[in-house]
Order: C-alpha cells, then sequence, then structure tokens
C-alpha cells in the first residue's frame, strides 16, 4: 500500500485578469491581486471573495502543503468559475481556458499536483466535447456543479453527461454550487454552512429516490463533496420513507441503501462523530480524503482529523488517506 497522502479537493484560480474574462464576455470571475499574498476573486468591478496566494501560485502551494503533508493534491475548480447561467459558446471557452491554466500549474509541480477539468454542463454535448479534450490533455477526472439552474442532477441530459464520463473513465466529482434559498441565508456564512450540504445531500438523494441510478451506468465513478452532506444521518429517514410511503419511492425500485456502492464522498466534516458516523454508512472504502484548500472555511490543520481519529483503525485511516483515491482516480 502507498504511503503517501493525497487530497482530492484542493481548489484553484488561476491568473486569469479582467481583460482576459471581458474577452470571453461579460461578468466572468477574474482574480485581482492585492499584494502581500493576498488577492480578490471579482466579477467585474465588484469583489466576490478575498483568497490568498496559493489559491493561484504554485511555489506558495507546495511550500504549505509541505508543511501539512501532502503529497500530492487534485486540483479543482472555484465553483464561480462555472459559469453554468452564460452563454453555452462563452462557457465553453473560459472552460477550456481554465484547463489549460490548470495543466500549466500541475506541470510546475508534476509530481504534487493534478487536476480535474470544468465543462459547460448548460449544453451537453460541447461538455461531453470538451471532457474528452481534457482527459486527453492530462486532465484525471472532471468537476460538476451539482445542479444547472432548475435542472437537477437528475436531469435527462446531464445523466447523459455523466454515462459519457463513464464511458470514457473519467471520474466525476460533483461540487454544490449557487445555493438554495439565498433570501433566508443572510449573514453568518449560512450559504456555506448550511447551504452547501444541504445542496449535496439533494443531490444524492435525488439520484437514489429518482432511479437515475438505475440509468447510469454501473462503470461510473462519481464522489460528492463534504462527506455527502447531511446525507449519512439522513439515510435512515429517507429509507423509512420508502418503505411506509408510496410517493417516495414510484421510480426507485430498491432501498435507498441498495445504492450506497455507486457513490463515493470525501471526509471534509471537521468532526470526530460525523467522520465515524460517514465510514459507517458509506464503508471505509467509499470515503476519500479531501481538505477543501486553501479556504477558511476548509481543514486547517490537514489530514489530523482523519490520522488523530479515535475510533478509525490503521487500515481505514490508510485507505482514506490514500488508496481508495488511487483506486477512485487510477493514480
Amino acid at each position: 500500500m502507498s504511503a503517501r497522502t493525497i487530497d482530492m479537493h484542493g481548489h484553484f484560480f488561476p491568473r486569469f485578469s479582467r481583460d482576459a474574462a471581458d474577452r470571453i464576455g461579460a461578468s466572468w470571475p477574474w482574480l485581482r491581486e492585492d499584494g502581500d499574498g493576498l488577492g480578490t476573486v471579482m466579477i467585474e468591478g465588484d469583489a466576490f471573495r478575498p483568497v490568498r496566494r496559493p489559491l493561484w501560485d504554485v511555489p506558495a502551494r507546495i511550500a504549505e502543503l509541505d508543511a501539512q503533508g501532502i503529497d500530492l493534491q487534485i486540483l479543482s475548480a472555484t465553483p464561480v468559475m462555472f459559469g453554468y447561467v452564460k452563454p453555452a459558446e462563452q462557457a465553453a471557452e473560459a472552460a477550456e481556458r481554465f484547463n489549460d491554466a490548470a495543466l500549466e500549474m500541475c506541470a510546475a509541480a508534476p509530481e504534487r499536483l493534478r487536476t480535474l477539468c470544468q465543462v459547460p454542463l448548460q449544453d451537453t454535448d460541447r461538455a461531453c466535447r470538451e471532457v474528452e479534450r481534457a482527459m486527453a490533455a492530462g486532465h484525471i477526472g472532471v468537476q460538476i456543479g451539482n445542479h444547472i439552474g432548475e435542472r437537477e442532477i437528475d436531469d435527462d441530459e446531464v445523466i447523459r453527461f455523466l454515462n459519457h464520463c463513464a464511458e470514457i473513465g473519467a471520474p466525476v466529482m460533483v461540487h454544490p454550487w449557487d445555493m438554495m434559498a439565498p433570501e433566508r441565508m443572510q449573514g453568518y456564512m449560512l450559504p456555506w454552512l448550511v447551504g452547501m450540504p444541504a445542496e449535496t445531500q439533494l443531490s444524492i438523494t435525488r439520484l437514489i429516490l429518482s432511479g437515475a441510478f438505475e440509468r447510469l451506468l454501473r462503470d461510473l465513478r462519481i464522489v460528492f463533496a463534504h462527506g455527502g452532506g447531511s446525507f449519512p444521518y439522513l439515510l435512515g429517514r429517507i429509507e423509512n420513507g420508502w418503505r411506509h410511503h408510496p410517493r417516495v419511492s414510484p421510480d426507485c425500485p430498491h432501498p435507498p441503501s441498495h445504492y450506497l456502492d455507486r457513490f463515493h464522498v470525501d471526509c471534509a466534516v471537521f468532526s470526530d462523530a460525523a467522520l465515524a458516523l460517514v465510514v459507517d454508512v458509506m464503508g471505509p472504502d467509499r470515503v476519500l480524503y479531501g481538505s477543501d484548500y486553501p479556504f477558511p472555511l476548509a481543514e486547517q490543520e490537514m489530514t489530523l482529523g482523519v490520522r488523530n481519529h479515535p475510533d478509525l483503525s490503521p487500515e481505514t485511516k490508510a485507505a482514506i488517506l490514500s488508496s481508495n483515491t488511487e483506486a477512485f482516480f487510477d493514480i
């Protein structure tokens, strides 16, 4: 078993100027470097979020990975880059540019960094072409948002894209974005604290209850961020509904727990009790180490939640920190 520690949930944002963003189209995000190792992700002239140098600077990132004991990190887009509400032609151009920028970052430290591509998911044909191009260029999978406006993850066109990923051997990471009920989540970082996990558990539950897993190819490798949201905690409630209420289950031929072997989750849950529940529900071979680096809501002391867990066996810790991710991404 390999001893290297792999973080499969690390975000990036390339050095992408306002001029470059404007050449694609209006309102594409860009990076303003503010000095002293700080920056701001901008949308047109408005500040979207403050960020730190490791988000875009490879040497700064590698120095932090060294300090944190991470041997290999898999990069994925900061979700504001998805652009699913933009015209598909613009989104395809932006995806290609961002994907090429991610490969340039990885080329600066090829033994330490790998990357997932992004695609213009609002146009399935374009998304399929870009995931093929990106995988051929060196990406090891694709990250998608969990919905496209009002189209949920069990939408027929999203299922078509996911099956295409299965056919070409592209693992898929699902990350929440564009969180629900913004009018009810003012302040306190509630969209990130509450909305993100809620979006994730909604997507997993929809794939199960809609019967989408019956339409998805068994070869699909799909992983959900943030421990699957609250899905592990809610599985009993979902299963109870499936067994006792006919409105829950007309399209789902098996109990929800039947589908646990169809997907993985990361371990970004930040508590011993929550991680123990995730491992218990999903199984020790279905949990991957993910930190959500380098954002403030990420795991600040990376891997310690796994390494210092009082109840996980050494074999389970090794699987989460390394071998599960190696197998999932075929590294």
